[in-house]
């Protein structure tokens, strides 16, 4: 990989860390952490909170991401 490449590769993160921050910031991903795999138990004094479910999808999307920035570099 030359230098060219790693820079694009750089510059393409980025973006999209800045597209997830502006989706955060505008409370367009309201449901993430709240999907019906996501184990919560709350009492009195215990707060636990296991999101399973939200992080196999964030798996599996950097998995295809990963897999498509791979092919085209």
């Amino acid at each position: 990989m030359d230098q060219r490449s790693v820079g694009q590769f750089i510059v393409l993160v980025g973006a999209l860390v800045a597209l997830i921050g502006l989706l955060i910031w505008s409370g367009a991903l309201w449901w993430f952490g709240r999907l019906p795999g996501d184990f919560r138990y709350e009492s009195e004094n215990v707060r636990v909170y296991f999101p399973f479910a939200s992080m196999l999808l964030v798996s599996l999307v950097l998995s295809l991401l990963f897999q498509l920035i791979r092919r085209l570099f």
